[in-house]
């Protein structure tokens, strides 16, 4: 595929970034799409297509003479904020998939979420029945990709489930969120700290976009999980932080139904506070065990190298020196779009 045209979508957010390096040396022309050139890493020798995926006129002409998209644009949050996500998030990603189609693009790969094929097996009813008011920016990715399967055909589509981005330039995620409440006492073991946290680093995010714009033989629509090497529990992950960076450990464990509960009345408060919740029912579902299915990503030749201890690191690290405050949803982009 030495002749093949890939475009990245989101290319200056932390996911376009990983991607753009991991094509850096594949014998491909690489196209990079935002809104902000100057944001994009100074390595960059490629064409730049600058715009917003807000304007219709943008989503039309930034797929000509494209083969493969990488679609990196996004922001996310971990509760509320439907009607943003809405318009910020789910329609110009839906009308992303429809435009990439009508310009004949070959393959449309979309960065998704792990815990989208936890829904239907969670334990939790809200989850299960109530998504859309629990968490309605899940709901919309699952929206994208049921999208996905109706238009695959001529154009390939491929979603990448990721596990919990780590990594150097990760600034939202478990980390963020994790490191003032650990400080504060805040934070109980959940399980007794036997619950899974599949992460995946950043760099691996990027292999995992490569092989899947160029891999041989997929079919017209696929879910790939992707995670890292290992998968630590989280009683692994908070006894590195204590180890390495002196962070108390937790001095009690609850249930996932406790924490549930407690989420739920946090999210309440907070509603009448206006001020973010200390938990919600979200983070309690991302903590439930999911075991990745290794196949799809073997097949598209994905191996993961980045050892979780070392992303941890990398991110912990950078978050500590910047003092970045935790937030449960990413910057809204101004006005929108591709990132």
């Amino acid at each position: 595929m030495s002749s093949t045209t890939v475009l990245v979508l989101g290319a200056t957010g932390f996911v376009g970034r990983h991607v753009l390096a991991a094509l850096r040396d594949a014998q491909v022309r690489v196209i990079a799409g935002c809104r902000e050139p100057a944001r994009l890493d100074p390595s960059f020798r490629g064409e730049v297509r600058a715009g917003d995926l807000l304007d219709p006129e943008y989503r039309v002409r930034v797929f000509e003479g494209v083969d493969v998209v990488c679609y990196a644009a996004a922001w996310s949050a971990l509760y509320g904020h439907a009607e943003a996500s809405r318009a910020r998030y789910l329609e110009p990603g839906l009308a992303c998939i429809d435009a990439a189609v009508a310009a004949g693009v070959e393959r449309f790969v979309l960065t998704s979420a792990l815990n989208v094929r936890g829904v239907s097996r969670s334990r939790f009813r809200g989850i299960r029945e109530g998504l859309p008011a629990t968490w309605p920016h899940l709901a919309n990715v699952i929206a994208l990709e049921a999208h996905m399967q109706a238009r695959a055909g001529t154009t390939r589509m491929v979603a990448l489930r990721f596990g919990h981005f780590s990594g150097v330039g990760g600034g939202l995620g478990i980390m963020p969120v994790l490191l003032p409440r650990l400080r504060a006492r805040l934070v109980p073991w959940l399980e007794r700290g036997a619950v899974p946290l599949p992460l995946v680093d950043g760099a691996d995010i990027g292999q995992a976009f490569l092989r899947a714009a160029l891999a041989e033989g997929l079919e017209p629509w696929q879910a790939i999980d992707v995670v890292g090497p290992e998968v630590p529990t989280f009683r692994e992950v908070l006894r590195l932080l204590h180890d390495v960076y002196g962070l108390p450990q937790p001095w009690f464990s609850v249930s996932l139904d406790t924490a549930f509960r407690f989420a739920h009345g946090a999210e309440l408060v907070a509603r009448l506070s206006g001020r973010a919740p200390l938990l919600t029912r979200s983070i309690v579902f991302l903590s439930e065990p999911l075991t990745p299915d290794p196949l799809g990503a073997a097949r598209i030749g994905y191996a993961p190298r980045v050892p979780w201890s070392a992303s941890v690191r990398g991110q912990v690290n950078e978050l500590l020196e910047a003092r970045r405050p935790a937030r449960l949803v990413d910057a809204l982009p101004a006005p929108g779009g591709a990132g």
